[in-house]
């Protein structure tokens, strides 16, 4: 099958999948910080879980702005990939590597998610793009003048 019309919507996707992603993010990092809403596993903390939840908060909020997009999805793609070794795949004695027992499936998935939109840029409804630091044309990516 072929679903070429459906191209002509891919900025204003990315732009919704960039908006999408920073709004999980920021969550993760207001529940990590303001302990809202409550839960268990994020009750007594680490300073490093602190550190985690402020970079989620700060660049999950440009994330949905569009601001800085490429940059904030690196260092959260790096911060993804991080928590993922830390904090699930070498949490116990002995390493466990499937993330369906870890429990590190979220991590892995915005780990890669943000390595694309640092990739892909912020699409055409952003403030990078309002800015003119992204072409609208190509859908993002940054304009080779």
């Amino acid at each position: 099958m072929n679903f070429l019309y459906l191209t002509r919507f891919q900025p204003v996707l990315l732009s919704l999948f960039r908006l999408i992603t920073g709004l999980l993010l920021f969550q993760y990092g207001i529940a990590k910080l303001f302990k809202f809403p409550v839960l268990p596993y994020f009750a007594n903390i680490p300073p490093i879980i602190y550190a985690a939840g402020t970079l989620e908060l700060v660049l999950g909020a440009l994330l949905m702005l569009g601001l800085f997009t490429r940059l904030s999805a690196f260092i959260l793609s790096g911060e993804m990939a991080f928590a993922y070794f830390m904090g699930h795949m070498f949490k116990g004695e002995a390493p466990v590597f499937l993330p369906l027992l870890n429990g590190g499936t979220a991590a892995i998935l915005f780990c890669f998610a943000c390595l694309y939109l640092s990739a892909a840029g912020g699409g055409t409804v952003s403030v990078d793009a309002a800015m003119g630091k992204e072409s609208e044309s190509t859908g993002g990516a940054y304009a080779r003048r």
